[in-house]
């Protein structure tokens, strides 16, 4: 019988949309996906309300990025992970959970970890210019989702999500 509802899964061009895996602050990090294999997404800057900070870390090499997007280097990364990167690693694991951030990023985290920072703080990556443009790119096409008016009428580019209430 599993093997019967997995080959249903496969066969239909939608996955299931999982809920958060504990409720997310989008203040600080107002975006972050498991994507193009890194952990990446945008964290609201500390002191300008007006900047924000595109970060990645990737996976397998753990190399690490954070700038703002226009592609000024984050001034707190001096050899290390910078707080952006902490915030970022630990909305994520809110997100999606530490177990599936781990084998996203594909490191073996030990005992005693439980947040996004401890995570980051274990990491051996070093620092690699990655351009901002394709991630912020990405979170402005969420934002503009938020902008259009209420409807039940279906939205072309969302057209893969099932309407039959099939992923609930």
């Amino acid at each position: 019988m599993v093997d019967a509802v997995r080959l249903g899964w496969e066969r239909r061009s939608a996955v299931r949309v999982l809920p958060p895996v504990q409720p997310r602050k989008l203040a600080k990090v107002p975006f972050v996906e498991l994507a193009e294999g890194r952990l990446q997404g945008v964290v609201s800057s500390g002191s300008d309300v007006e900047r924000v900070y595109v970060s990645s870390i990737s996976a397998g090499s753990h190399a690490y990025n954070c700038s703002t997007n226009n592609n000024r280097p984050c001034g707190g990364l001096r050899g290390t992970p910078c707080k952006h990167l902490h915030a970022l690693a630990d909305e994520a694991v809110l997100q999606y959970g530490l177990d599936r951030v781990t084998r996203y990023l594909r490191v073996d985290p030990g005992t005693g970890v439980s947040s996004g920072a401890e995570l980051v703080a274990r990491l051996r990556g070093s620092h690699e210019s990655v351009p901002a443009a394709v991630v912020f790119s990405r979170f402005l096409r969420h934002l503009a989702y938020l902008e259009l008016p209420e409807s039940t009428e279906p939205i072309p580019e969302l057209h893969w999500f099932p309407a039959t209430g099939a992923a609930r």
